[in-house]
């Protein structure tokens, strides 16, 4: 799990996230805890990048102005 702000750098996967566009995904969001927070509960919804093997996968919400968290699976 990462707590961020947009074009922080960060990789997932070997990826950097806010360097590509993100293409939502049709599954469900899931409901997940904010992760300095977890008594917070927050919406995430599933997105991926486009990287050159494979799509990279991550579920991500806007936790405050600007503030994003995100969760990848394992």
């Amino acid at each position: 799990m990462h707590v961020g702000f947009q074009n922080d750098g960060l990789k997932i996967g070997g990826v950097e996230i806010w360097k590509h566009e993100w293409r939502r995904t049709d599954r469900e969001p899931l409901i997940l805890p904010h992760p300095d927070y977890p008594h917070q509960r927050h919406r995430y919804c599933i997105y991926e990048v486009d990287d050159q093997d494979q799509p990279v996968c991550f579920a991500v919400s806007e936790l405050s102005n600007g503030v994003w968290g995100f969760y990848v699976p394992d």
